[in-house]
C-alpha cells in the first residue's frame, strides 16, 4: 500500500485515497499544502530539519564544510552538556584537530565541539546567545550551519531533549508539483507530502518559563489569529502578510533580525498591525518587532498565494477573561494552572478587567486578579457590518470590543425617550454618513452621529419609534445606524455618568 507523509509523519494508506479521506473533519474553507514526489526526487538544498524532543529546528549548512555527512548521522543522539549559552547532542566520531582556543560564536551558530579534545567524542552545538568560548571543536572554528527557522525550540532544549530525525529540507515555492488547496478530492499518490497546518511559538515562551518583554505585541497576535485562521492578504518573494488588525497600534518591543521563519508586526505606516512571516533572511527593520517563530509549516508560507487561509496554531493560547462569566474564568485559570482572585464573588458576574492584562505576564507570574460586574449591567448588542462597516468598526475600536468580547462606554444623558453614550473618538477620525434611516426608525435601533452634526461621536438608542428624529436625536442625515439592543430592558435603569459594558452577539 501507498505511504504519504501528513506534517511530517509517514502514513500507510489505501490505494486511491484522497486527501479527505485522510485529513477527517477538515475544514473545507481551509488551505493545505501538497508537494508531488516528482518534487522531492529533484530537489537538492542546503537545509536542513533537525526534529527533536523539544521540536523542530530548520538549519542551513556552511559551505565548504562535511555538515551534511554530520547531521545525516545524528538520529537517536541525545543530549550533551547544557548552559544558558549552548545545547549540545551526542557524542558521537568525527575526525578534525582540536584546537584548545577560544572562537567567537553568534546566536543561531551550530558547531562541531568536543569532550576533553577528543573528536571520537564529538558533540553538534546549538549556540543560543552570542558568546566566545572554546567547545573543543576544530582549528577553523566549527561553525557548520546556521539555525534560519526553530530559533525558540533551540532556547528550551534541555538536557531531557534527543534528536529524533534529521532530514534535507526540499525547496517547493518555484515548483509547479508543489501547490495550496482547499480540493478534498485530490487522489494521493506515493510519497506525496501533505500540509495541513502552520505552528508558531511565541516570542518570550522559553523552556524554563515566560519572558515577558514581548507581551503587548504577542497579545496583539494571539488576539489576530484567535479563529487560528492566517489569510494570506499579500504574497511577496519575502514573506506572506495577514492585514486582518491593520491600523491597530502596536509596540515595538524586539527589533532583532527577520529571519526564515520569524514572525513580525509592523509597528509603524499604514500596516501597522499586519502580521508578517519571512520566507528569506533579511536584515532587521525598525519599523517590525519579531512576535514569534514558525516551529511547524513554513513550506505552507513558501507557497501559499494571496487570498489562501491557513489554519495556524499559536503556542501559548490567549489568556483573556474578559468578557466571561465569573464561573467561566475560574474553570479556565484552573485548565491554565493560574490562581485566579476576585474582588467580589457570587453567581451571574462578568468579568470585566483582569491584572496583569497580558497572556506572557499572566504565565509568567501565575496568578491573576479580576473585576467583576453583575451581569445585569451588560446590554447585548448586535452589529450590522454589511450596512456599516466603517461605522462598526470605528464603535468596535473606541469601546474595546475590538480587543474583548465585551466593550464600555460612559452614559451621557437619558431625555425624551432616548439613551446617549459618549464615545471618545479622536478629531482625525472622519464618522463619514453610512447606512442613514430613510423613513423611519425603529425602536432599539442603534446608532452613532456622523461627521455632519457637532456632536460627532455620539451613540444612542431610542425606546420608541421615530419618523423624525435618529437615536442620538439628530436628524436622520446625521445618523448612522449600526445596529440593534438586545436587552432594551436594561437601558430604563441606567444613570447619568454610569460606565456601561456591551457584549456582540450575533444576529
Amino acid at each position: 500500500m501507498p505511504t504519504v507523509h501528513i506534517d511530517g509523519k509517514i502514513t500507510t494508506i489505501q490505494e486511491g485515497s484522497t486527501v479527505d479521506d485522510v485529513l477527517l473533519g477538515r475544514d473545507p474553507e481551509l488551505c493545505f499544502g501538497i508537494i508531488r514526489p516528482v518534487t522531492i526526487s529533484r530537489a537538492e538544498t542546503k537545509e536542513f530539519l533537525i526534529k527533536t524532543t523539544a521540536g523542530e529546528v530548520v538549519v542551513e549548512t556552511v559551505q565548504g564544510t562535511n555538515a551534511g555527512e554530520i547531521l545525516s548521522g545524528l538520529s537517536g543522539a541525545k543530549s550533551g552538556w547544557q548552559d544558558l549559552q549552548v545545547a549540545s547532542f551526542g557524542p558521537f566520531s568525527s575526525s578534525f584537530t582540536p584546537s584548545r582556543k577560544p572562537t567567537r560564536y553568534e546566536r543561531g551558530d551550530l558547531a562541531l565541539g568536543s569532550g576533553g579534545y577528543d573528536p571520537g567524542r564529538s558533540f553538534l552545538v546549538f549556540c543560543r546567545k552570542t558568546h566566545a568560548a572554546d567547545h573543543g571543536g576544530p582549528l577553523e572554528g566549527g561553525i557548520i550551519a546556521r539555525v534560519i527557522s526553530g530559533m525558540g525550540v533551540m532556547d528550551r532544549l534541555s538536557e531531557h531533549d534527543t534528536i529524533l530525525s534529521v532530514e534535507p529540507v526540499i525547496s517547493f515555492a518555484e515548483s509547479s508539483d508543489a501547490k495550496t488547496s482547499t480540493d478534498g478530492s485530490i487522489v494521493l499518490e506515493e510519497g506525496m507530502h501533505l500540509i495541513t497546518h502552520l505552528r508558531v511559538q511565541a516570542e518570550g515562551m522559553n523552556a524554563d518559563g515566560y519572558d515577558p518583554k514581548t507581551a503587548y505585541s504577542v497579545d496583539r497576535m494571539l488576539l489576530a489569529l484567535k479563529d487560528a485562521v492566517f489569510t494570506v492578504d499579500k504574497r511577496l518573494s519575502t514573506h506572506v502578510r495577514c492585514d486582518l488588525l491593520a491600523g491597530t497600534d502596536v509596540p515595538c518591543e524586539d527589533c532583532s533580525a527577520r529571519r526564515e521563519g520569524t514572525v513580525l508586526m509592523r509597528t509603524s505606516g499604514k500596516n501597522r498591525g499586519s502580521i508578517y512571516i519571512y520566507t528569506q533572511d533579511l536584515p532587521r527593520s525598525l519599523a517590525h518587532t519579531v512576535i514569534g517563530h514558525v516551529i511547524h509549516g513554513i513550506e505552507l508560507c513558501r507557497i501559499a498565494q494571496e487570498g489562501d487561509r491557513i489554519q495556524i496554531r499559536v503556542d501559548p493560547h490567549q489568556f483573556d477573561l474578559v468578557g466571561m462569566t465569573l464561573a467561566d474564568a475560574e474553570a479556565y485559570a484552573l485548565s491554565r494552572n493560574i490562581t485566579l482572585t476576585s474582588d467580589i464573588r457570587g453567581p451571574d458576574r462578568v468579568v470585566t478587567s483582569q491584572k496583569p492584562v497580558t497572556t506572557l505576564e499572566v504565565l509568567s507570574g501565575g496568578t491573576v486578579e479580576v473585576h467583576t460586574i453583575p451581569d445585569k449591567q451588560v446590554i447585548a448588542i448586535t452589529l450590522d457590518d454589511a450596512k456599516a462597516p466603517m461605522t462598526c468598526k470605528i464603535f468596535r475600536e473606541y469601546t474595546g470590543l475590538k480587543y474583548h468580547t465585551i466593550g464600555k462606554l460612559p452614559m451621557l444623558f437619558s431625555f425624551e425617550e432616548v439613551t446617549l453614550f459618549k464615545a471618545k473618538i479622536p478629531k482625525t477620525i472622519n464618522v463619514i454618513p453610512e447606512n442613514v434611516p430613510v423613513s423611519t426608525v425603529d425602536a432599539g435601533v442603534f446608532a452613532m452621529t456622523n461627521d455632519s452634526c457637532k456632536g460627532v461621536g455620539i451613540v444612542g438608542v431610542r425606546s420608541v419609534p421615530s419618523s423624525e428624529f435618529g437615536p442620538t436625536s439628530e436628524p436622520f442625515s446625521g445618523t448612522n445606524i449600526i445596529g440593534t439592543v438586545i436587552d432594551m430592558d436594561k437601558i430604563a435603569g441606567l444613570e447619568e455618568g454610569e460606565v456601561v459594558f456591551f457584549r456582540e452577539v450575533s444576529k
